[in-house]
């Protein structure tokens, strides 16, 4: 017999799936490997730049350390910049859907008979469904229909700045910490090994949430990584 398991019991990953709603759950994700992706790639190509100019070890770890806390400050008030406007916007759009359901019931009734229809219900039951979907819950089924919105479940930006600011923070420990302890003469290629590794791991991540070629999404990963350390490091070496 399957035994049911109590509020207290529910481990942290079950309780977080129950708290956020599907779509926050995938902004909170992608919020997540974007940033870590961004740390590994930011300070990877700050390290290597440094390291081109053979500097010190303490001129490589300061210019590391500071690209790693300036670059997740940037991107989580990025997120939370970006996304407290896609807030605003949904919630401004459902007040506006309100405003026209008050004032012109029947043409947003009309509107859902015919959503129904374009997704391939016979007319006479379309109308049956809006008249039943619009004597419930007016507001909130035109949202769904129209804007692919759903009251209450409005992102939270601090949701995904957090999210992106621990990630950038977590994603740009490698190239910092393999900057740093790794001994000359294999500094710069073994951060380079640690830093191809890591691109193709958020490259195979960003394409499996995506839902596409997982080989394409590594590939345009560690293009980017690549292109971005050989870049800075010719452009050290040129200025050091």
């Amino acid at each position: 017999m399957k035994s049911i398991t109590s509020p207290n019991e529910q481990s942290l990953s079950q309780r977080l799936i129950h708290k956020f709603h599907l779509s926050e759950q995938l902004n909170i994700i992608r919020a997540g490997v974007l940033g870590a992706n961004d740390g590994i790639v930011s300070v990877a190509g700050i390290v290597l730049g440094v390291a081109g100019a053979q500097q010190s070890q303490a001129a490589l770890f300061i210019a590391g350390i500071s690209g790693m806390f300036a670059g997740a400050l940037s991107m989580g008030g990025g997120e939370y910049i970006s996304v407290s406007t896609q807030r605003d916007t949904q919630k401004t759009m459902a007040e506006f859907q309100k405003y026209h359901i008050q004032n012109d019931y029947d043409a947003e009734r009309n509107d859902l008979t015919q959503h129904y229809i374009n997704e391939g219900l016979t007319p006479s039951l379309a109308s049956q469904v809006s008249d039943q979907l619009m004597e419930n819950d007016p507001l909130n089924v035109t949202l769904k229909s129209k804007c692919n919105i759903e009251l209450k479940h409005y992102f939270n930006p601090w949701h995904a700045a957090i999210s992106s600011f621990c990630s950038f923070i977590m994603g740009s420990l490698l190239p910092l910490l393999s900057i740093t302890f790794i001994p000359y003469p294999y500094k710069v290629p073994g951060t380079i090994g640690a830093v191809v590794l890591a691109m193709t791991f958020t490259g195979y991540a960003s394409a499996v949430l995506g839902d596409s070629d997982r080989l394409k999404g590594i590939l345009r990963n560690l293009l980017v990584g690549i292109g971005t350390m050989a870049v800075t490091y010719l452009i050290g070496g040129s200025l050091g």
